[in-house]
């Protein structure tokens, strides 16, 4: 017993513990510093083996004397049609390289909608209202309470005037209403910031998942704001929450068609008529969560329209996982045993898009990384391959190749696990916290109410690269990549520009 005694007290000796834990930090400290040091060589490397080089090559030029240049003229002169072929040659070749290479793509400036107060939405009248529908039972009930109360939104997001009816309003007519409002609200704004003609756009994209009426969104648009008969138009639907990045790839591979053109995105989700009014749990979530938003973009390929842009684009990738079954069906709109049409998510839903986001990191890193993580990264692979098949593979640090980052805010959970497997810090992803916050899962939209939480914290800076990342029924992970043009400035009329100073604001869970 006094044996058993004494192991404890040393194994809890203080002095060791610290020893031990000071021993740790130190070690942290270091591996921390060797890491940066092998970037930096990384990085540098060209330029260390080039400075040797020139050495060599302004040494052996300072030992040549008049003569020698002279015997060098001779010799072109005696070979000039050689000389002329060449120089010729790489005209050629250079005109070909300006004329084929992809054109730079702007984003001149862009616009959030924001509803007016008279439709935000606090727990209390949330409940209220949904104690009114005869539809809900009490679990149902007691099950939406527990999930707006975990969900990370607060108490000022929105939903339609329709919604605050009772009983709810979920007609044709209010379901136009809802989609004029935000998207003649964002555009409107976006006119009258960039003092672009509407007429002047010549290609329109409107994505919108779950409601498509006909005549389509984009024909809306383009009857209220006469755009011309030749403009290239395109609806995109059921494409989910990450809708927001293929409609800018789409409008992208448009611009590299089409010279000196402006191209318009808008991105939204209509809720009126697609409220969930059954008992089935998977069904009731996106109730909690799903709120109103939308976003429209101006895109430019004109080289006079760099100066004043906000960011190009640098990269989209794409990753689709519907081929396989439980990708396919793990958000899926369907009807319940009852009849009552909804969006089922299931289970599984966290598994499969971290599943999408490895297949969709694997493609975008080798365009990013700096060449330092790409070496960590093979190297760990082969080492998996070769020696232990149970080493963890190697995840690449993302926070080299991004300043910024504007993870889909889809749910608590969803920003939680990317925090988590990119080793993410509080300040990487608080744009995205905040987004839920205040203005809850606005669908494809949400990414760029967190750029523009990030632009009125006066974060972004000339050169800064931001990483958008969304994911969507189907299933799919998509991305943008944008480089910051100048130090961007909040844009006028910013949806965060009458509450900044009150974020970020304390989680409670």
């Amino acid at each position: 017993g006094s044996c058993r005694a004494r192991q404890w007290r040393i194994g809890t000796d203080p002095k060791r513990e610290y020893v031990s834990k000071a021993s740790n930090f130190l070690q942290s400290v270091n591996i921390k510093y060797v890491k940066l040091g092998y970037h930096h060589l990384i990085k540098h490397l060209f330029k260390l083996c080039l400075v040797p080089l020139m050495a060599v090559v302004i040494s052996e030029i300072s030992r040549l004397t008049p003569d020698d240049f002279h015997q060098l003229w001779l010799h072109l002169q005696y070979n000039l049609v050689s000389f002329i072929l060449l120089s010729a040659l790489a005209v050629v070749g250079c005109t070909v390289f300006v004329m084929t290479r992809s054109r730079s793509v702007y984003l001149v400036d862009y616009s959030c909608y924001l509803p007016p107060e008279s439709l935000q939405v606090p727990y209390n009248k949330f409940m209220d209202h949904s104690k009114l529908i005869e539809d809900f039972n009490d679990s149902s009930l007691e099950f939406q309470r527990k999930i707006l109360e975990r969900s990370g939104l607060g108490e000022e997001t929105y939903l339609p005037e329709g919604l605050h009816c009772v009983p709810p309003r979920t007609t044709m007519v209010a379901a136009r209403e809802e989609a004029e409002q935000v998207m003649f609200g964002c555009l409107d704004k976006l006119f009258e910031n960039t003092k672009v003609n509407p007429r002047d756009i010549s290609v329109l994209v409107v994505n919108c998942s779950l409601f498509n009426p006909t005549p389509s969104l984009s024909a809306m648009i383009v009857n209220k704001y006469k755009l011309r008969g030749n403009v290239k138009s395109f609806n995109l639907g059921g494409m989910g929450c990450s809708a927001g990045v293929i409609s800018i790839d789409l409008a992208k591979d448009m611009l590299q068609v089409h010279r000196k053109t402006y191209a318009v995105v808008v991105s939204t989700e209509n809720i009126t008529q697609n409220w969930y009014f059954g008992n089935k749990k998977a069904m009731l979530i996106p109730n909690c969560l799903f709120r109103v938003g939308g976003t429209a973009v101006l895109l430019s390929n004109k080289a006079s329209d760099r100066r004043r842009s906000k960011y190009m684009m640098v990269h989209t990738v794409r990753t689709h996982k519907g081929a396989n079954e439980k990708a396919f069906n793990c958000v899926y709109q369907e009807q319940d045993d009852n009849g009552k049409t909804g969006v089922s998510l299931s289970k599984d839903l966290m598994a499969i898009a971290g599943e999408a986001l490895k297949a969709n990191i694997t493609t975008l890193g080798p365009l990013v990384l700096p060449i330092s993580e790409q070496i960590l990264f093979f190297a760990t692979l082969v080492a998996k391959k070769l020696f232990n098949a149970k080493m963890k593979p190697y995840i690449p640090d993302f926070k080299l190749a991004f300043d910024h980052f504007c993870i889909h805010a889809g749910g608590r959970a969803v920003i939680d696990e990317l925090e988590k497997n990119l080793e993410l810090s509080l300040t990487h992803v608080e744009a995205s916290r905040m987004t839920l916050h205040r203005f809850g899962n606005t669908s494809s939209s949400s990414i760029w109410y967190e750029l523009a939480y990030i632009e009125a914290k006066g974060r972004m800076k000339k050169g800064d690269r931001v990483w958008q990342i969304a994911f969507g029924s189907g299933f799919k992970c998509n991305s943008a990549v944008w480089v910051a043009l100048n130090n961007v400035k909040p844009s006028v009329s910013s949806p965060w520009e009458h509450c900044i100073d009150r974020y970020p604001v304390k989680l409670d869970y």
